[in-house]
């Protein structure tokens, strides 16, 4: 069972760092400039954890001028396929959808191209043509939030 929740203490903080450094700077060789940013204390940031309690994954959302941006989605490797990232997903909608600033906006994000299935599910449509980030291909999605 895969819980998720809001990150809360600077441990949590760390954790999640962490994990987003497995995935965006090593396995992906992210620039490690490019993943942490100054957005990072404006975001709604979550941090998902196994049935061992073991942190597993994470994801943030903020508000921008263009609505809410989804961003960070990341799993490590040893638990992808195994409903981490969907419940990442949910619990950030849900989050979104809790917050009355958020009616009537667009939510987006930059999906990375093996991710859009995944938020295709969810009711997100890809925008515009696929482009380059960090040296990997994605796709701008958006949804509305109603």
């Amino acid at each position: 069972m895969i819980s998720v929740k809001v990150v809360e203490t600077q441990d949590e903080l760390k954790q999640i760092f962490a994990i987003r450094e497995e995935v965006f700077v090593k396995e992906q060789h992210v620039a490690r400039n490019e993943e942490y940013d100054e957005f990072e204390d404006i975001s709604t940031h979550f941090i998902a954890t196994d049935e061992n309690g073991i942190p597993c994954g994470t994801a943030r959302w903020r508000f921008t001028d263009n609505g809410m941006k989804l961003e960070r989605f990341a799993v490590l490797q040893s638990h992808r396929g195994r409903g981490v990232g969907q419940a990442l997903v949910q619990a950030v909608i849900d989050n979104i959808k809790e917050n009355p600033k958020a009616s009537g906006k667009k939510m987006y994000m930059h999906a990375q191209i093996p991710a859009v299935s995944l938020y295709s599910r969810f009711g997100f449509e890809k925008v515009g043509d696929q482009f380059e980030e960090c040296n990997i291909m994605h796709y701008q999605m958006e949804m509305m939030n109603d």
